[in-house]
């Protein structure tokens, strides 16, 4: 198949305005009308093989969309949507890659349907930045399973006061408890409050540390928005161990400190 009975193709189905080229290496690029978030055009690539044709992004739309997370990595979630993304569309997801393989008859459906998978993997990425601030616990959650560190969720604990304090996250690693406090909000206003309620809870459950010598408090500050002042990090901070959710692998050794 060469560039000109591709195009021939593209143009008789219902969506135009894809363009045919050469690809650097082996086969077509095919440009494609639809955009990643930043704009970036979504590219697929179509490869005659010696008993198919094979049409790839070349893993650019998961690539792209792992690089919009803090740590570079795929959440448990984001696979989950993936697969879906790929059963729904008839698409493959091989190293990294959305694959289609077709005959020539059907290599433009296949384009098609590969540039939709990517379009749809990139607009995950909405999910990411447009969910409710509170959500950004399941953030925390799924990054724990992916580290495997073990945890609870929405734990309780009765403070020396009697007031019972609901901790974000308990986990256990090697010896070691943390009950992590997740400070995360939009508002400075809001972030001057959350600050006062950590503070009061880590005075307030002290008395755990006695029972439990190898207990830590750790508060675990959302500091991709710009809400947090150098107070708010001095207040906790002779109380409970800081962590930084924009440093995964300092948030990690917190985590997992040795008894």
């Amino acid at each position: 198949m060469n560039t000109t009975e591709l195009c021939a193709q593209l143009q008789n189905m219902p969506l135009p305005l894809f363009e045919c080229s050469p690809a650097p290496r082996e086969g077509i690029r095919v440009r494609t009308p639809f955009m990643y978030p930043d704009g970036g055009i979504i590219d697929v690539f179509v490869i005659e093989r010696s008993d198919f044709i094979e049409v790839t992004d070349f893993g650019e739309a998961i690539g792209w969309l792992r690089m919009q997370s803090f740590s570079g990595q795929l959440s448990p979630k984001q696979r989950r949507f993936i697969e879906d993304i790929c059963l729904t569309l008839g698409v493959e997801m091989f190293r990294g890659q959305l694959i289609k393989k077709t005959d020539q008859a059907h290599a433009a459906e296949a384009v098609i349907r590969v540039a939709q998978a990517a379009l749809r993997v990139a607009d995950l990425w909405f999910t990411m930045r447009t969910r409710p601030i509170e959500t950004i616990a399941e953030e925390v959650a799924d990054w724990l399973t992916e580290r495997q560190i073990p945890f609870e969720r929405s734990v309780q604990f009765t403070g020396r006061s009697g007031q019972i304090w609901t901790i974000d996250y308990q986990t256990r690693v090697a010896g070691r408890t943390s009950l992590v406090f997740l400070l995360a909000t939009g508002s400075r206003a809001v972030a001057r409050r959350i600050t006062d309620r950590v503070v009061a809870g880590c005075y307030d459950l002290n008395h755990l540390k006695v029972v439990q010598q190898h207990l830590q408090f750790v508060s675990l500050f959302d500091d991709r928005t710009d809400v947090w002042e150098e107070e708010n990090f001095r207040q906790v901070q002779e109380l409970s161990i800081i962590a930084r959710w924009s440093r995964p692998d300092e948030v990690e050794a917190v985590l997992r400190a040795a008894a």
